[in-house]
């Protein structure tokens, strides 16, 4: 279940919309009082260096230009000088030629400061405004508010003109500072009509829609009236990032646009709005999917003989998947929909993730291997939507391959993945599955289970030297990390382990996985600990490797979920035999903290039989993706997994 949610608002809902005091009302303005300066710190949030006290936006088509045209207005507090990089400001304009640019005008910028009880300004100079070309088509306009301080506000305002009606100018009611009030208004003409949806599952305090007649008119007579929509949010915590997550902008709060259709005073119309029906026939014919996926390639004069002849057909795509691995080589780019070409990479033996994976289907194909195109949106890339078609927000191409009754999601850019195994950036939950001749549909990425299992074996002699063995199995991703770090570097790997337990000594350390995308890590090593003993008695920690140092999770709230990407179980499992001349004083205590409806679990066993100490942990993770609901549950759970790892000491004593 993806948590994201969207928010659809309809120009024809003047619906119900929830109003605030004329005393905040007040409050929400871009003027500076002796109250901001006064400020010293935002009680809802005692970490921030900075808070948005008010920013207002306004979108409009200028009746004049017919050119988009948006002002801003910006009010921030410095709380302290971690807060001075909100005072770096940059406007980012597109070229798309010379006649297709946008630009800027009306940059205003003042900082106030509160001097002996008195209110003090200091302006912008005009010649410290920049400009910043990142490439040809983008461009920064940057400038610093001047004179800062700690206690400073600053404001800032600009107008921004854009040819480009296609993105109508969105807004972001979230940043990673908290922000008190943000508005924006728009005004959009019916000619233009917009899909438009709140992202981040933040509610609007005010929603009001209204209809304006006659609000542009063409140089032909032609008349439209406008949508006019005033949207504000207040009291917006900041977001901010954490382990475990999908980007950012997957849970911003922010209003988007998406064109529908545009129709012109002539009576022209265009839909730039398709179905999926119309997007599966122009990706079937597009240069870089449909023509590419079609070639005919002479397989027979590419894959060896032993591939070709081999009858049992999972096995023969098994040889044709490690086949690609060890004979192309990703160039770490994706290009799903331009620079794809199968006979470049037939050259070159090197190409984008889009050509090798493609080759990879036309392998399986010709070899009589049912196989299926696959278009999906990355995790740092954010989630496709579901609601229309927007090709844009995919950037990834894999492959499914049906073989008895079976299906396997397959990329071939990285020679470390097994069979069926896609790299972690894929994990994003669902995508777009490319039938060309029943028509496309979404599916599901499978959340594969991957483990991590320690058996540690300790004897502690007569002689108080404990030696003993340790056993380890991973599977999938943590399989995955293991296998690329100790067959890229051995030694190192080694090297790592020892540096990792300082207290033991690690000696014939050997891995009984030798294939480097087996479908498992196994590794074994002989330990010894060092002499321990302070007075008659000997404190051993058993855990000899911590499955986290520290806690992940440190926010007070955390309104986006936690992300994992697959389901996860660690087990780790501690023997010692005590001999006839020592008594046990001490063992961890047993633990059996539990999260909600059962989704995960953190359990501590020790045991004392005969001679033997015996103490099992096992943490579990039951879902791949957990809603922000369980955030303070999972804060307490990985807090206590920490504790139990550093805090847990076996104490023995000399009889």
């Amino acid at each position: 279940m993806i948590m994201k949610k969207f928010y659809t608002i309809t120009f024809f809902l003047i619906g119900s919309f929830l109003s605030f005091s004329q005393t905040e009302n007040n409050k929400a303005n871009f003027q500076v009082s002796l109250s901001d300066l006064e400020m010293k710190n935002f009680e809802k949030d005692t970490t921030a260096n900075a808070v948005v006290l008010y920013e207002y936006g306004n979108s409009f088509v200028n009746p004049h230009s017919f050119k988009l045209q948006t002002e801003e207005k910006h009010k921030i507090k410095i709380l302290n000088k971690a807060g001075f990089k909100n005072a770096k400001i940059s406007i980012h304009l597109y070229k798309k030629d010379n006649f297709n640019t946008e630009t800027y005008k009306d940059i205003n910028a003042t900082t106030y400061n509160l001097e002996n009880g008195k209110i003090t300004t200091t302006n912008l100079d005009k010649k410290d405004i920049y400009k910043e070309e990142i490439d040809e088509n983008n461009t920064l306009i940057k400038f610093t508010l001047p004179n800062l301080k700690e206690g400073s506000v600053i404001t800032y305002s600009f107008t921004k003109t854009s040819p480009f009606m296609f993105n109508f100018y969105p807004w972001n009611f979230q940043s990673d500072i908290p922000k008190l009030y943000s508005e924006y208004n728009t005004s959009i003409p019916a000619n233009w009509k917009y899909h438009i949806k709140l992202v981040g599952g933040k509610k609007l305090s005010t929603n009001e829609n209204s209809v304006k007649k006659d609000c542009l008119r063409a140089g032909n007579g032609g008349v439209s009236s406008c949508f006019v929509s005033k949207y504000t949010m207040e009291n917006i915590p900041a977001f901010i990032e954490e382990d475990y997550m999908t980007t950012k902008y997957n849970y911003l709060a922010r209003i988007e646009y998406e064109l529908e259709s545009f129709a012109a005073f002539d009576g022209y119309r265009h839909d730039y709005t398709k179905s999926w029906k119309d997007v599966d026939k122009e990706l079937k014919s597009k240069k870089t999917i449909g023509k590419q996926i079609s070639k005919s390639i002479k397989v027979n004069e590419i894959l060896p003989l032993n591939i070709q002849n081999e009858s049992d057909l999972l096995k023969k795509a098994q040889a044709i998947y490690s086949y690609m691995q060890n004979n192309y080589t990703w160039n770490g780019e994706f290009r799903v929909f331009n620079d794809v070409s199968i006979k470049d990479l037939l050259k070159k033996r090197s190409g984008n993730a889009t050509a090798i994976n493609i080759l990879l289907k036309i392998f399986l194909e010709e070899s009589g291997i049912n196989t299926q195109p696959i278009l999906l949106s990355t995790r740092n890339n954010g989630f496709a939507s579901k609601t229309i078609p927007v090709i844009s927000e995919f950037n990834y191409f894999i492959v499914q391959a049906s073989i008895n009754n079976k299906t396997y999601l397959l990329d071939a850019t990285d020679d470390y993945l097994t069979f069926g195994q896609l790299p972690y950036r894929c994990l994003n939950h669902y995508a777009r599955l490319l039938d060309f001749e029943n028509g496309s549909k979404w599916i599901d990425i499978p959340l594969n289970q991957s483990n991590i299992q320690y058996a540690v074996v300790l004897n502690l002699t007569n002689t108080d030297s404990i030696k003993g063995k340790a056993k380890s199995r991973r599977t999938g991703y943590h399989a995955l990390k293991s296998r690329k770090s100790y067959f890229k570097n051995e030694d190192a790997y080694i090297e790592d382990i020892q540096n990792n337990f300082p207290y033991i000594e690690i000696t014939n350390h050997k891995v009984t996985s030798k294939n480097k995308n087996s479908d498992n890590f196994i590794e074994e090593f002989d330990l010894e600990y060092e002499n321990n003993l302070t007075s008659q008695n000997l404190y051993i920690n058993p855990f000899i490797i911590n499955f986290f140092d520290k806690n992940p999770f440190k926010l007070q709230e955390r309104t986006y979920p936690i992300d994992f990407g697959y389901k996860s179980t660690f087990f780790y499992s501690f023997k010692i035999n005590i001999p006839d001349n020592y008594e046990l004083i001490e063992k961890p205590k047993n633990t059996n903290l539990i999260l909600p409806n059962k989704e995960g679990q953190v359990l501590m066993s020790s045991v004392l039989l005969n001679n033997t100490l015996n103490i099992t942990f096992k943490l579990n993770f039951n879902q791949a993706l957990y809603p922000p609901e369980y955030y303070p549950y999972l804060k307490k759970l990985m807090s206590k997994v920490v504790e139990i790892q550093t805090n847990s000491f076996v104490v023995l004593r000399k009889k």
